[in-house]
């Protein structure tokens, strides 16, 4: 077994203070495939205890990381986002979670992309977010993305375990 990502060194082309929210999202990744593979289909939309559903998780990981992404380029939120953004929660069918999974697996490397092709001199440089353009920096964006799929993660993987459990 391999240890952790943020054990193995560095990723080519990512730059090492964005080092630390590289290897979370590649952690990420790693887990998600191994959360998912276990929940049966039946169940991708159970919210045991009222906790949010795997695939709301899965849902989510892929929405929030476009639209952070987009703000960390300058960008506004097409409507097209906002309109995803307002669905995460609805229920999809049982069949949804290899597709739900690809989306996620694809935000992430979106996100590695766009953080292999940001020059350390953007770092600090200010981003508007939401509509009320609340401060943020490059930076923290970068690392809100990182930290915001990682911490849906976890809960998929906890949500994961609850509705496999349960059989």
């Amino acid at each position: 077994m391999q240890p952790e990502p943020w054990l193995r060194g560095p990723l080519d082309g990512v730059d090492p203070y964005l080092m630390p929210a590289a290897h979370a999202l590649t952690h990420a990744l790693e887990d998600l495939g191994r959360a998912v593979a276990n929940v049966p289909a039946d169940a991708l939309w159970t919210r045991p205890g009222g906790a949010a559903s795997v695939g709301f998780h899965l849902r989510h990981i892929a929405g929030s990381i476009d639209r952070l992404l987009a703000y960390a380029r300058g960008e506004a939120l097409s409507e097209e986002q906002r309109t995803a953004a307002k669905a995460e929660e609805e229920p999809g069918a049982p069949d949804d979670a290899p597709r739900l999974l690809a989306d996620a697996q694809h935000a992430i490397a979106a996100a590695l992309a766009q953080i292999r092709s940001t020059s350390r001199e953007t770092l600090l440089a200010p981003r508007g977010v939401g509509r009320a353009q609340l401060p943020s920096t490059v930076l923290g964006l970068l690392f809100h993305v990182a930290e915001h799929t990682q911490r849906h993660t976890g809960q998929l993987i906890a949500t994961a375990r609850a509705v496999r459990d349960v059989r």
